[in-house]
């Protein structure tokens, strides 16, 4: 069974998570980063590594695999200790902090641990229609967009990561349509303008009847239902953007304050377990806005109180890094 020893742990790799690791380097403090995933990156690399962000400072739009890595490249001039594909389950606290033990029976002994794990263990919402077509022409993700490439793609739903992926696919697929149970969408009205001025066919208040496929078994259209009626689109692939539901996990029995699948902190981003701290998506307070941005703002801002926590002769402002 494998044994880490760090200053710091950060459970979770998404951008938030490897911005900490960085930036504990910074600050003096050896890193040990886990993830459920495994490939760094958390959410981003999973759900929309092709996807244009355009909320990161200094960026007017950078794709999801690309910030990730640059957050790795960052973080790796300080070396952090990747352990990807483990899941972190229990904390025990010990004379100098925390041991966590993780699911495959090896552990971490640490001196502090930052919580940085986005929204948990996520899983995409069903298609009802679509059993037995994942991975033969349904997905809920897209890896990469050149997959793609002059296919007819329907994306289901109604939400920002829909729209996203209609923007995303429309330059590479033969032809993408929308399609929504509701008239009215959740997502951002200004990506719903920006699909519309591409064209893109949006099909609301519509179900998804059946899939099509080939003698061979291949996708190659999909029955909708308007307004009682049945369309036929062409698809050799469909996008189910239905959202996910996401699971916290172990991290629920650790002791820590939850607030609707998210974990309270204060100013200094500290839990209401010592040396404990959280930042990121994973975390609230009065105010809080969930955005990349923000959970790079939480990680310096705990990072700097843990090592204050974890050396009371530390100053909590180390300077600014232009000044190495």
């Amino acid at each position: 069974m494998s044994r880490t020893t760090c200053d710091l742990l950060v459970v979770g790799a998404g951008p938030t998570g490897l911005y900490a690791s960085f930036y504990a380097g910074f600050r003096g403090l050896s890193t040990a980063v886990v993830d459920t995933l495994p490939e760094a990156g958390g959410q981003v690399t999973a759900m929309y590594p092709e996807k244009l962000i355009y909320d990161v400072a200094g960026f007017p739009a950078v794709r999801g695999r690309e910030l990730v890595t640059g957050l790795v490249a960052q973080a790796a001039r300080y070396e952090p200790t990747y352990l990807l594909g483990e899941q972190a389950a229990t904390l025990t606290d010990t004379d100098d902090g925390f041991e966590v033990g993780l699911a495959d029976g090896g552990t971490v002994v640490t001196r502090a641990v930052l919580v940085t794990g986005g929204l948990g263990t996520f899983t995409p919402r069903p298609l009802p229609t679509g059993a037995g077509w994942a991975g033969r022409g349904l997905v809920h993700f897209i890896p990469s967009m050149d997959v793609h490439a002059d296919q007819d793609v329907v994306v289901v739903g109604g939400g920002d990561s829909a729209f996203d992926w209609a923007l995303a696919l429309h330059p590479v697929a033969r032809s993408v349509t929308l399609v929504h149970r509701r008239a009215k969408f959740r997502a951002h009205a200004g990506t719903v303008d920006a699909v519309k001025a591409l064209g893109v066919e949006l099909v609301t208040d519509a179900q998804v009847a059946d899939f099509i496929s080939d003698t061979d078994g291949h996708l190659v259209g999909l029955d909708v239902l308007v307004d009682g009626a049945t369309r036929t689109l062409p698809a050799q692939a469909v996008v189910a953007a239905l959202g996910f539901t996401a699971d916290l996990g172990p991290i629920t029995e650790w002791g820590l304050d939850i607030d609707h699948r998210q974990i309270t902190v204060d100013s200094t981003m500290r839990t209401a377990r010592d040396r404990v701290y959280a930042a990121g998506d994973i975390c609230t307070y009065p105010g809080k806005v969930n955005l990349i941005a923000t959970g790079f703002g939480e990680a310096a801002t705990a990072v700097n109180n843990i090592a204050v926590a974890l050396d009371p002769d530390a100053h909590l402002f180390p300077g600014h890094s232009s000044a190495e």
